[in-house]
């Protein structure tokens, strides 16, 4: 710290001012990697024990972990990223974060400003760099704007719709010297209650019992509006289908009107949505398809009724009948007291319809555990059979990080949880999100234990993560599903009967083999115990000793090819 004078009395660095707002915004973690930009911060933290820097080992890997948080505390994580080369690295994952929504306030030290014309090493335009994946992006020029810039970054990122902004910390900004006060952080109500909810209401009670299905998208979690889409579930009677590509499961999976995720494919979403007369989406991007398809995922003749936050994803894509902008929770709040009297002379349909759902559920279990105990006993685990006895070892309550293509439809239809906060996956397809995440939301949880169930594949764009989770000492048990190949490619390939691969049976770069990944000796090197499952009756069995240890671990399960 620089010797106090009397001309210095009552300032204080850039670095130690940003430090104190993020003490005022409740900040506990900064997740990062630090290079020589970087130092005025760390130097800073050294006189900031109650907030912890969260060392991740590459940038890409230090986003994930931010974002794995943010999504676990519900609220703005603090990232610090280093200069060009760094935001360059973590890039792919703020693709995540933005495709997610996920609410990150992203910092990069920048070379000191004093000789950026004689291009330094280190000096990149950072704000260009960042400001595709951003709500937006701005580089910080003197110590005094940062007070209200980390702010703003901080409401921005939170406030609909939320995702990652940017700030560029000079060197020099964060040495300077400032008098600003850090001020105080202010309490804004971002509830805003939808409009039209009369009309809602009116327009959904005239839908036939049984012929109206709801969507429920990543936004209900957001919100925190889980219980007012159950009650909207139960009052309608209507089945509930998570979106097509999730960040989270946000309904209930033991509840009996969950209806599994919708798939990914527009002519496979309208085969679905074709037996309803409409549908009432709640959250935006529920639709999102992956491979082509000529048929529009909603049917001609399915009416659309839409809420969310986020005005950009009201009628974008599909005409709807009636969209309306609000928040989630609070809307539903106000429009369960309108639809209720509306079905009060339909009770008796509902009720049946519950009853239904109830006996669909029990017979949809009983085929898929039936499934599974066929083939439990073959030589190689099978991938259905692995997800499984992955969803019997976790049980009901614990946090599941999901970044395993190979079990990942399986595994969602195994879950029977009464939570609506147990599953969460990546996105954005950006891959090496699952296993910095599953540590980030173990600290967003309060150190809680989380499964993170990921691909051999996935896996390795981020095993830095293992040795950030041996270092803080986090109850993450990290199953890697090994088929030693890109699952996901692969079969996509052989669903073109006219690619020349499937003639040949030759798939050029989709084979993790020769040599194959030895998973324990990777997480033996970096602290964490280990062990390889080859038969199914073993799975279980070790991930229920893996999370009873209390500590970071990994189990590879050996599952069949392709």
């Amino acid at each position: 710290m620089p010797i106090e004078t009397v001309e210095t009395a009552g300032r204080r660095r850039g670095a130690d001012l940003l430090v104190e707002v993020l003490r005022s915004e409740g900040v506990r973690y900064i997740f990062g990697n630090p290079g020589t930009t970087e130092l005025p911060l760390i130097d800073a933290l050294t006189e900031a024990p109650d907030i912890a820097y969260i060392l991740a080992l590459q940038e890409a890997t230090a986003v994930a972990m931010a974002d794995g948080y943010a999504q676990g505390a519900r609220r703005p994580a603090f990232l610090n990223l280093h200069t060009a080369g760094g935001l360059g690295h973590a890039m792919g994952g703020l693709v995540n974060s933005q495709v997610s929504g996920t609410p990150l306030v992203v910092t990069a030290g920048q070379q000191d400003l004093r000789h950026a014309l004689t291009d330094p090493l280190l000096m990149g335009d950072l704000v260009a760099i960042a400001d595709p994946v951003m709500k937006w992006a701005r580089e910080v020029t003197s110590p005094d704007q940062i007070p209200i810039l980390l702010r703003r970054a901080f409401h921005d990122a939170g406030a609909a719709p939320s995702g990652p902004v940017f700030l560029s910390l000079p060197m020099d900004v964060m040495e300077a010297l400032s008098a600003v006060p850090a001020g105080e952080t202010s309490t804004i109500d971002q509830r805003a209650v939808a409009g039209s909810l009369d009309r809602l209401a009116e327009r959904l009670a005239a839908i036939a019992p049984g012929r109206l299905a709801l969507i429920a998208g990543d936004e209900i979690d957001a919100s925190d509006a889980s219980a007012q889409m159950v009650a909207l579930a139960d009052l309608l009677a209507a089945p509930v289908y998570g979106s097509s590509w999730p960040a989270h499961i946000p309904f209930p999976t033991a509840h009996p009107l969950w209806a599994g995720n919708l798939p990914t494919r527009a002519d496979a979403i309208a085969d679905i949505l074709g037996r309803y007369d409409a549908v009432f989406a709640l959250g935006g991007k529920s639709l999102i398809t992956v491979l082509y398809s000529e048929v529009s995922a909603v049917p001609p003749g399915v009416q659309v009724f839409q809420l969310s936050a986020d005005v950009r994803d009201l009628g974008r894509t599909y005409a709807t009948c009636l969209s309306t902008v609000g928040d989630i929770r609070a809307s539903l709040d106000a429009l369960l007291p309108l639809l209720g009297p509306r079905l009060a002379d339909r009770a008796d349909a509902f009720e049946q319809l519950r009853g239904q759902a109830v006996t669909a559920r029990a017979e949809r279990r009983a085929r898929l555990a039936a499934a599974a105990d066929a083939a439990f006993e073959d030589p190689v685990i099978a991938p259905l059979v692995a997800a499984r006895e992955v969803a019997r070892a976790v049980g009901a309550e614990t946090t599941i990080v999901d970044e395993a293509p190979a079990t990942l439809t399986h595994l969602r239809t195994f879950l029977d949880s009464p939570s609506a906060h147990q599953y969460a996956a990546m996105r954005g397809g950006v891959l090496g999100w699952g296993m910095p995440a599953a540590v980030g939301f173990s600290l967003g949880l309060d150190r809680a234990p989380v499964v993170c169930v990921v691909g051999d594949g996935a896996a390795m764009y981020s095993p830095q993560a293992l040795w950030t989770a041996a270092h803080e000492k986090l109850p993450v048990t990290f199953v890697v599903i090994n088929n030693a190949e890109y699952n996901i490619l692969k079969t996509f390939m052989k669903g073109q009967a006219h690619y020349a691969s499937v003639r040949a049976n030759r798939f050029i770069a989709m084979d993790l083999t020769d040599p194959r990944v030895d998973f324990p000796a990777l997480a033996a090197s970096m602290g964490v115990p280990a062990r390889r499952v080859t038969r199914a009756a073993d799975i279980a069995p070790a991930i229920e000793a893996g999370i009873r240890s209390g500590g970071a671990n990994l189990v590879e399960v050996v599952v069949r090819a392709t």
